[in-house]
């Protein structure tokens, strides 16, 4: 059986019912336990070497940040703090700590987006503390230690657990791919508890104004299209794919937090607004990959 439309009904199933049900953002701390599982999973069958290292990791670095300062710039100048802000904290996100889970999905070279994120991560969480104030026109003196706090458990503690696994109990490296589709359930479970915690911040907060949430909407899509596209021009023939995911998936959650804490509300609409638009990349991508399973299939059969 195709697993294909199957696999794109879940997901557009889980966006669509997550925005129908905002009353589920209550579950929304399960989100990150659901992305440590499947970053569990990940780890279980990728080790990081000093190869899975290139030069474009250092490029696609640069690209985050110009892009999320660019944005806030050109934004800025035509005098819409609020709207520039929302952009900058959409563009400068670093990689999502799912993007890994995405392209091992994807069946890409999932050690090159584990270094990307570790790159972009760690690095901008160090550039934080100098770009916020800048941008927001106060000091922020506790922002590096929020942000690799939440990073280091988040991520390094799955990975920690999943190589020393794999180090007492080598045939765990096996373990993924016949929980395949389990882990794929968790991204599409996740994938709802975003969308519902998204669709209620909207609807928590009515006072906003309408014709800003048009503009962030906008402004926040057009910046993913970017992201995804300058990807894949930076991670050239031989990993266009994992450079787009590396650069067009992003940790809003982190930056959501960070909005919510240094900003407003408003503001934070920019990285939730990132949220509904590279999962539905994300959709359209896990949808192709699954015709083309499809297809592989019915050759070899």
């Amino acid at each position: 059986m195709n697993p294909g439309p199957l696999r794109t009904a879940a997901l557009l199933g889980g966006i669509a019912l997550g925005a129908l049900f905002p009353q589920a953002h209550a579950a929304s701390w399960a989100i990150r336990w659901l992305v440590m599982a499947m970053l569990f999973f990940v780890f279980l069958q990728t080790r990081l070497s000093r190869r899975a290292i290139h030069r474009s990791h250092g490029i696609l670095l640069l690209a985050n940040v110009v892009i999320g300062c660019g944005a806030w710039a050109a934004v800025r100048f035509t005098g819409a703090r609020e709207i520039a802000l929302a952009a900058f904290f959409a563009g400068i996100t670093p990689t999502a700590t799912a993007a890994p889970v995405v392209m091992s999905f994807l069946r890409g070279r999932v050690d090159y987006v584990v270094a990307a994120f570790m790159v972009t991560n760690l690095a901008i969480a160090g550039l934080f503390p100098f770009l916020l104030p800048f941008v927001l026109g106060r000091a922020t003196p506790d922002v590096f230690a929020q942000v690799m706090g939440s990073v280091g458990f988040v991520v390094f503690g799955p990975m920690a657990i999943a190589w020393l696994l794999r180090w007492v109990h080598p045939p765990a490296a096996s373990w993924p791919k016949s929980l395949r589709n389990a882990t794929f359930g968790m991204w599409v479970l996740a994938l709802f508890l975003i969308t519902a915690n998204a669709s209620h911040f909207i609807r928590a907060h009515p006072e906003l104004p309408r014709i800003s949430l048009l503009q962030i909407a906008v402004v926040t899509g057009l910046i993913c299209a970017v992201n995804f596209s300058l990807g894949r021009v930076i991670g050239r023939q031989e990993f266009s794919r994992e450079a787009s995911q590396a650069l067009g998936q992003k940790n809003t959650t982190l930056t959501i937090y960070l909005a919510l804490v240094y900003a407003n509300p408003l503001v934070a609409l920019g990285p939730t607004c990132y949220v509904i638009w590279h999962n539905l990349w994300n959709s359209w991508q896990l949808h192709q990959a699954g015709r083309q399973e499809a297809y592989e299939q019915q050759i070899r059969g």
